[in-house]
């Protein structure tokens, strides 16, 4: 696999308690994120809640960084990022904050350094948008929002 250096930094020593993003195997292709919380934090179950990591990144020119769901929250506990997948652009400098939503039952906890999401680094692809009278035609066509049915 090819390497893009991403740099990092803590905004808050605070915090250099919490490990810095890392993945977890060596297939992974996303990386951890974590907490940077004083306290626990609470989401309400159907509530939303900004979550801080005390980390800022540089991430080159013709690259994004995605912020994911990780799957074990999601499927334990119904909580998944509300926007995903949030976008860290690469000429965004603040603080990478996740936006968590509570789709679960129960309120959800999170404590001092839990994993959060994950953190996928992708190529971008600028659109070189040009107007025009007439499109070509697909078999699909107009058809959408569950048209092709269920079977």
């Amino acid at each position: 696999m090819e390497k893009i250096e991403i740099r990092i930094q803590r905004i808050s020593e605070n915090f250099v308690d919490i490990p810095l993003p890392e993945y977890a195997t060596e297939g992974s292709s996303g990386f951890d994120v974590r907490a940077a919380v004083e306290t626990e934090t609470i989401i309400p179950k159907g509530r939303v809640s900004l979550i801080p990591t005390n980390l800022r990144v540089e991430i080159p020119l013709g690259y994004e960084i995605q912020v994911r769901p990780r799957s074990g929250i999601a499927a334990k506990n119904g909580v998944g990022v509300l926007n995903s997948p949030g976008t860290i652009d690469s000429d965004y400098r603040g603080e990478i904050k996740v936006i968590l939503f509570n789709f679960g039952e129960e309120d959800f906890v999170i404590k001092r350094g839990d994993r959060i999401a994950q953190m996928v680094l992708s190529k971008v692809y600028l659109a070189d948008l040009k107007i025009t009278e007439d499109l070509n035609s697909s078999r699909r066509g107009e058809g959408g929002f569950g048209h092709t049915g269920t079977k």
